[in-house]
């Protein structure tokens, strides 16, 4: 497990668990809003009124 990787994986798990809505801004400037419902080493999982998978 890299620093990186143990520096996001409790911060990514509090947003879940205690349902903080977040921002997430893409490479190309798009703003995504919603709460963490998943996440793993490569993804995370937002959901709004849909949910989004979205690449690290």
């Amino acid at each position: 497990m890299s620093k990186g990787q143990s520096l996001q994986d409790p911060f990514l798990n509090a947003l879940r668990r205690e349902r903080v809505p977040v921002s997430i801004y893409l490479v190309n400037g798009i703003k995504l809003q919603g709460t963490v419902e998943s996440f793993d080493q490569f993804v995370v999982l937002l959901r709004n009124t849909v949910s989004q998978m979205v690449y690290k």
